[in-house]
C-alpha cells in the first residue's frame, strides 16, 4: 500500500535464524579444514546465497519465505561470517600461540580473537556508507553476490548473463586462470586494480626483474607502512570535514551519506577504546602482565589497540577498492614494529593473533553490507536501509560467535593433525627469530615510495595500499590477468561485462570452494 512503512526481514526470525545457524556452523567447519590444508579461505557468501535461493524454489509453503531477497541476504551474511571468523580469525590466532609453544594459552587467545573479531564487525557497521567507506564504492564481492541474487530472482537476460559468467568462471578457474580478478576489474576502481596488478607482477617475477626475491626482503612491508601512514592521514582529513550533510553526485544522482564525518570520528574513537579494552582483557586472562614492567604493559596495551584499529582501517580500504583483504600481510608489519619495541615473545604472539583478527571480518561484513545496500535500493529509502543494515550486523555478530564456538570445539583436533593455517607458522617463526639488524632502515627507505604513490592516487583510489598489497602476495598470474582485464575494460568499457563479471567471481568462488572441499576431505 502506498505510504505503508517498509519493514525489513528479521535476522532472528525462526526460519532465517535456524538456516543461518546451520550454514554458519558448516561454513566454519569447512573453512577451518580448507585453510588448514590449503592455506586459503573461500568467500562463502555466494554459497549461503545459493542455498537460500535453492530452498526458495522448493514447491513447499514453508520454503516460500526464502524468496525474499532480504532473507537471502541475511542467510549469506551469517554464512560468510561463520567461515571468516572461524578460519581467518579464530583458528589462525590460536595457531600462532600453539605453534609458539604455549598450548595452555590457546583459550585466552581464542577469547582475545573473538573480542577483536566482534569489534571489527561493529566497526565496519558504524562507518559503512560514510565518506571514508562509501556504500557506492566497489566492494566487488558484495556486488557479485547482489547481482547473483537479483539475477536468480528475476531470471531472463540477467540470469543468462550470470550463468554465462559462472560457466566461464568455473572453466577458467579449472585451468588456473584468475577469473575472480578479471571479474573484479570490471567492478572496482581501475587505478586501484592497475596498481594491484603491477605490484603482483613485480613480486612474482622479482627474481627475473631485479635479480632478488622481494618476498625475502622487507621492501613490501616498507611500502605498505608508507602508504598506510599517508592513507591514515587521508582518512583523518575525511573525518575532520565539518559538513554533516555532504552529498556526492554519482552517475547524475545526488545521494546523501547515511553516516556523517562527525559520526565517523566518534565511532573510530569509540572502537579504538574498545580495541584497547579488549587488549587489556587479553593481557589479564593470559597473565602476561606478570612478566612485563609497568611501562611495557602500558605500551603493549596501547600498541595492540592502535594496531588493531589501523589494521582494520587499511584492510577495509583494500577490500573496498579491490576485493582483497591483506590482513595477514598488514599484521606482519605491526608484529615487526613490535619486535623493535622490545616486547617479549609471548606478548608478541598474543598481539599478532589479536591484530590479525580485526580485519578479515571487517572486510567480509563490508562485502555483505554492500550486497544488502544494493538489494535494498542503494540507499534511496534511508530508514529502510538503516533498518536492514542493523539486521545484517546482528546476523554477522551471531555468525562470528558461531564460528568461534566451532573453533573452540574443533581446535584440539586441528592441533593433533597439524591442520593449522600456514601463516600462523610464519608469525610464530618471525617472533622466535627476533629483530634483525637493518630491517628498520629498509622499512624507512621503502616507506617513501609507498607514501608518494598513495598521496598521488588519493584516498579514493588507494593506489599505494593496493600496490603494496600486490608486493606482499606471491601470485603473478593473478597480476597478469588483472592487467589484461584492465586493458580490455579500457577498450570495450564495462557494459558488455555487466552481470557477467559477477558470474566470473561467483564461478571462481564456487569452483574454488568445492575443489578445495574435495582436496580437503577426499
Amino acid at each position: 500500500m502506498k505510504g505503508k512503512k517498509r519493514r525489513h526481514e528479521r535476522a532472528t526470525s525462526p526460519e532465517t535464524l535456524v538456516l543461518s545457524l546451520i550454514m554458519a556452523a558448516l561454513s566454519a567447519i569447512i573453512c577451518m579444514q580448507i585453510i588448514g590444508r590449503i592455506g586459503i579461505t573461500p568467500n562463502t557468501s555466494i554459497i549461503g546465497a545459493v542455498v537460500a535461493m535453492a530452498l526458495a524454489r522448493i514447491p513447499a509453503e514453508s520454503m516460500k519465505k526464502f524468496r525474499s531477497l532480504e532473507r537471502q541476504n541475511l542467510v549469506q551474511t551469517m554464512t560468510s561470517a561463520g567461515g571468516f571468523a572461524a578460519a581467518n580469525c579464530g583458528l589462525l590466532a590460536v595457531g600462532i600461540v600453539y605453534l609458539f609453544g604455549e598450548p595452555d594459552l590457546v583459550i585466552a587467545m581464542l577469547i582475545g580473537s573473538t573480542i577483536s573479531t566482534l569489534i571489527g564487525m561493529s566497526f565496519v557497521y558504524s562507518v559503512f556508507d560514510s565518506d571514508l567507506y562509501p556504500g557506492d564504492y566497489p566492494w566487488p564481492p558484495g556486488v557479485a553476490t547482489a547481482q547473483a541474487i537479483i539475477a536468480g530472482d528475476e531470471g531472463g537476460k540477467k540470469a543468462r548473463r550470470l550463468i554465462e559468467g559462472i560457466l566461464a568462471g568455473v572453466i577458467g578457474t579449472h585451468f588456473n586462470l584468475p577469473m575472480a580478478g578479471i571479474g573484479i576489474v570490471f567492478i572496482a576502481n581501475i587505478f586501484a586494480m592497475t596498481s594491484l596488478g603491477i605490484g603482483l607482477i613485480l613480486r612474482g617475477y622479482s627474481q627475473q626483474i631485479f635479480s632478488m626475491d622481494l618476498g625475502q626482503t622487507y621492501i613490501p612491508h616498507g611500502v605498505m607502512i608508507g602508504a598506510g601512514i599517508v592513507s591514515l592521514i587521508q582518512a583523518i582529513l575525511v573525518i575532520q570535514r565539518e559538513s554533516s550533510s555532504k552529498t556526492e553526485k554519482r552517475e547524475g544522482l545526488a545521494r546523501q551519506r547515511t553516516v556523517t564525518p562527525p559520526q565517523v570520528k566518534r565511532n573510530m574513537l569509540l572502537h579504538l577504546g574498545l580495541y584497547i579494552l579488549g587488549a587489556i582483557i587479553l593481557a589479564l586472562i593470559s597473565g602476561i602482565f606478570t612478566n612485563m614492567t609497568f611501562g611495557s604493559i602500558v605500551l603493549w596495551t596501547l600498541w595492540s589497540g592502535v594496531s588493531a584499529l589501523i589494521a582494520a582501517i587499511l584492510v577495509g580500504l583494500a577490500a573496498m577498492h579491490s576485493g582483497w583483504f591483506p590482513g595477514f600481510a598488514i599484521t606482519i608489519i605491526f608484529l615487526t614494529l613490535g619486535l623493535f619495541m622490545g616486547f617479549p615473545g609471548l606478548p608478541l604472539a598474543l598481539l599478532s593473533g589479536y591484530v590479525a583478527s580485526s580485519g578479515p571480518c571487517f572486510a567480509d561484513m563490508g562485502y555483505d553490507l554492500k550486497t544488502g545496500w544494493i538489494l535494498r535500493g542503494e540507499g534511496k529509502d534511508v530508514e529502510y536501509e538503516l533498518e536492514g543494515r542493523k539486521e545484517q550486523v546482528i546476523s554477522e555478530l551471531i555468525g562470528g560467535i558461531v564460528g568461534m564456538i566451532v573453533v573452540g570445539l574443533f581446535m584440539n583436533m586441528h592441533f593433533e593433525l597439524n591442520l593449522l593455517p600456514p601463516v600462523s607458522g610464519v608469525f610464530a617463526t618471525t617472533i622466535k627469530a627476533g629483530a634483525e639488524p637493518g630491517i628498520v632502515r629498509q622499512l624507512a627507505v621503502w616507506a617513501i615510495p609507498g607514501a608518494i604513490l598513495q598521496g598521488i592516487g588519493g584516498s579514493g583510489r588507494s593506489m599505494g595500499i593496493l600496490f603494496a598489497t600486490g608486493l606482499l602476495i606471491n601470485n603473478p598470474i593473478y597480476g597478469i590477468g588483472v592487467l589484461i582485464a584492465v586493458a580490455v575494460r579500457l577498450i570495450i568499457g564495462t557494459e558488455p561485462m555487466e552481470i557477467r563479471e559477477a558470474g566470473l567471481i561467483a564461478g571462481d568462488g564456487l569452483y574454488g570452494f568445492f575443489s578445495a572441499l574435495a582436496k580437503t576431505f577426499f
